[in-house]
């Protein structure tokens, strides 16, 4: 809503938007509710789109221990954690996100003054409480909530991307989730690359805009 909001304030006309995680979920969602301001859509990971209604289902004891921040996040010494600690767990995020990502200490540092912003705990652990029904969202926004919970499709022209080494959320992921592309849309998996794709190969998101526009 934020997304659809900030351009009808800059008065857009239908856009192409490309996100990946927070951003393709924002991406995502404008396309569902305002198909007609997006042009077309690129995608980083699939269908990013979170049921914040119904609770998961636990997942394999492999899958839920990479997910361990997520955990931490849910508790006061997570919160905590993450207030004195914010470099050293982003970094190892990095590390865990993106394992054949070599970024030097340079790249990481232009970076790392974004996570002294005051709002950047708060933010993060609300995120991580929320999705899991442990912090309560914006009332305002409930109606949308529960749309989204039934997995709504994407009807915009799409291109999906996957980073070949992503750990976040595997590339079999978006294989699956081909059926809520109901308009047709091509997936690329692209090897040697990890979570941080805009950041890694930056030529392929743009390849992919160029693709979905023409």
């Amino acid at each position: 809503q934020d997304l659809l909001e900030f351009m009808a304030a800059l008065g857009l006309a239908p856009a192409a938007l490309a996100g990946y995680d927070w951003g393709g979920r924002a991406a995502c969602i404008a396309a569902i509710l305002a198909p007609e301001r997006v042009r077309a859509l690129v995608t980083i990971g699939g269908y990013n789109v979170q049921n914040t209604v119904t609770p998961a289902a636990p997942a394999s004891a492999r899958a839920e221990r990479s997910y361990w921040y997520q955990w931490y996040f849910n508790t006061e010494r997570g919160r905590r954690g993450l207030e004195q600690n914010r470099r050293d767990i982003c970094r190892l995020l990095w590390q865990e996100w993106s394992p054949t990502w070599r970024f030097d200490p340079a790249t990481f540092d232009r970076t790392a003054p974004s996570f002294d912003n005051p709002d950047f705990v708060a933010v993060v652990i609300h995120s991580y409480r929320h999705r899991h029904g442990n912090a309560p969202g914006d009332g305002r926004l409930d109606a949308i909530e529960r749309r989204l919970a039934e997995s709504p499709a994407i009807t915009v022209p799409t291109m999906i991307l996957h980073g070949g080494d992503d750990t976040v959320s595997s590339a079999r992921r978006s294989e699956a989730e081909l059926s809520r592309f109901p308009a047709g849309t091509e997936r690329r998996v692209v090897p040697g690359v990890g979570h941080f794709m805009p950041r890694e190969e930056p030529q392929a998101v743009v390849d992919a805009l160029l693709k979905v526009l023409h």
